[in-house]
C-alpha cells in the first residue's frame, strides 16, 4: 500500500509559516489582497474562486470578484486589470481561463503587470520561470507539485521526473521547476511513443494531462512516487478523478497524492503566498 501524500497537511504547514508574514504587513497598514477577474460562470471557476475565499478568510486576506458576462468586450477586461495594476491596495490578479474564444487572451494576460501576476499567465513570469529568474511567479499548481515533494521529503535532486502534459499551465512550468531543483525531466504528453517505457524509467511521474485514469497498473512500478494533478469529472461515478487510476495504481506504487484531497488544497494556498508575497515586495518598493 503506497503512503499517501495528502495536501491538507502540506496547506497547514504552508499557512503557519505566512500567518507572521501577514501580521506584520497587517501592523504596517497593509492587508494583502487579491483580485479574481473570472468571466461567465463556469462551475470549475467558480468552485476554485469559493475555495480561495476561504483560504484568504482564514489568512485574514481579502478577495475582491470581478465577475463579467460571457459577452464582455476585450476592452472592458483591459480597462480592469490597468484599474487592478494602478491599484497599490490590490497585490495580486488571479484571471480564469480559458477567455471566451472572441477575446484574445494573450493579450488581456500580458496587460497584467508580472509583479501582480500570481499565477504565472503572463510572458513576464514565465520568463522567469524558464529562466530562473525572480519576475512573476510561478503558476500556483506546478509550484504546488514542489510544495508537496518538498514537505514529504522526496528530493528530486538527481531522481527521474517524468511529466504527462504539456500545458503552459502545469506541465511546462513544472518541468522547469524540477530542473531547476536539477532534476533529469522527461517530458510526456498523449501522443508519445512507448509512453509506459518512459514512466517506468521514472522514479516521480507528475501526471497533468487533463484525462480521467489516464497513467493505468501496468504503466508504473513498486518504487515510484506518482504526483497527480488531474481534476476531471467521472459522470458514472458521480465524482472527481485524477488523471491516474488511483484505485489501481494505488497498491502498486510507494507514495501517490490522492484526488480529490491532493495537489488543489495546496495550490490556493500557494496563491496566497503569492499575494503575501507580492504584498511585501510592494511595501519594499515604496519604503
Amino acid at each position: 500500500m503506497a503512503q499517501l501524500l495528502k495536501g491538507a497537511a502540506v496547506a497547514t504547514s504552508l499557512c503557519e509559516d505566512l500567518l507572521p508574514r501577514i501580521n506584520k504587513l497587517v501592523q504596517a497598514h497593509i492587508t494583502p489582497t487579491l483580485a479574481v477577474i473570472r468571466v461567465g460562470e463556469d462551475a470549475g471557476a467558480l468552485s476554485y474562486e469559493r475555495a480561495a475565499q476561504k483560504r484568504a478568510d482564514k489568512l485574514g486576506c481579502k478577495l475582491k470578484v470581478y465577475a463579467f458576462d460571457e459577452d464582455v468586450s476585450q476592452q472592458q477586461l483591459i480597462t480592469q486589470i490597468t484599474k487592478i495594476n494602478e491599484d497599490s491596495s490590490i497585490h495580486g490578479c488571479l484571471l480564469f481561463r480559458p477567455l471566451p474564444k472572441t477575446l484574445d487572451e494573450r493579450l488581456i494576460c500580458n496587460t497584467l503587470l508580472p509583479q501582480k501576476d500570481v499565477d504565472g499567465i503572463t510572458q513576464g513570469s514565465l520568463y522567469g520561470v524558464f529562466a530562473g529568474q525572480k519576475v512573476g511567479f510561478a503558476p500556483c499548481t506546478a509550484q504546488a507539485c514542489m510544495a508537496m515533494l518538498d514537505y514529504y521529503g522526496i528530493d528530486i535532486c538527481g531522481k527521474h521526473v517524468c511529466v504527462i502534459g504539456r500545458s503552459l499551465v502545469i506541465g511546462r512550468p513544472v518541468s522547469m521547476l524540477a530542473q531547476h531543483r536539477n532534476a533529469t525531466v522527461t517530458m510526456c504528453h498523449s501522443k508519445t511513443k512507448d509512453l509506459t517505457k518512459h514512466l517506468q524509467a521514472a522514479d516521480i511521474i507528475i501526471a497533468a494531462l487533463g484525462h480521467a485514469r489516464f497513467v493505468t497498473s501496468n504503466m508504473v512500478l513498486e518504487h515510484q512516487t506518482l504526483i497527480d494533478v488531474g481534476i476531471n469529472w467521472d459522470a458514472s461515478a458521480q465524482k472527481l478523478v485524477g488523471d491516474v487510476d488511483f484505485e489501481h495504481v494505488e497498491p502498486k506504487v510507494c507514495a501517490i497524492t490522492p484526488v480529490p484531497g491532493g495537489i488543489g488544497s495546496i495550490t490556493t494556498t500557494i496563491l496566497m503566498q503569492h499575494v503575501v508575497e507580492a504584498a511585501e515586495i510592494q511595501q519594499v518598493l515604496k519604503a
